[in-house]
């Protein structure tokens, strides 16, 4: 595993509830600012201050309206935050692939169990999907 991968990921991504609050938006075209509160089970304070940190980043563009009267702010990934998220998770990828091969190697019966497990998993998912 090279360490200098871990040098690349993006600091601002990396924190738990920015992860959270960019994976949510990269699923949906845009989301409200309670649905992401609510979501994630976060303060108002929380949820404020990690937006401003992406949108500072230009990773996220906020937009406020109205709602039946009532003031709406709404959240979405600019194009250069789906990038650097898609970036993000890439390397993630890369890290948690990178790191299996060095189980596998170091460990080859466990691997060897592992795969065998997997491939089990996959064949009981293939016959429930037909029997369904």
């Amino acid at each position: 595993m090279n360490p200098e991968t871990f040098q690349l990921l993006d600091k601002v991504i990396h924190e738990k509830s920015r992860m959270a609050i960019m994976s949510m938006l990269a699923a949906s075209a845009e989301l409200s600012f309670t649905e992401l509160r609510d979501a994630l089970a976060m303060t108002d304070g929380n949820v404020t201050t990690h937006i401003r940190t992406l949108q500072k980043a230009g990773y996220v563009a906020v937009a406020k309206s109205f709602q039946d009267k009532r003031p709406l702010t709404t959240c979405r990934l600019t194009t250069v935050g789906r990038e650097a998220f898609c970036e993000y998770v890439g390397l993630l990828e890369g890290i948690v692939k990178s790191a299996k091969q060095s189980e596998e190697k170091s460990n080859p019966a466990k691997a060897s169990k592992s795969r065998r497990k997997k491939s089990n998993d996959n064949t009981n998912f293939a016959l429930q999907s037909q029997r369904a």
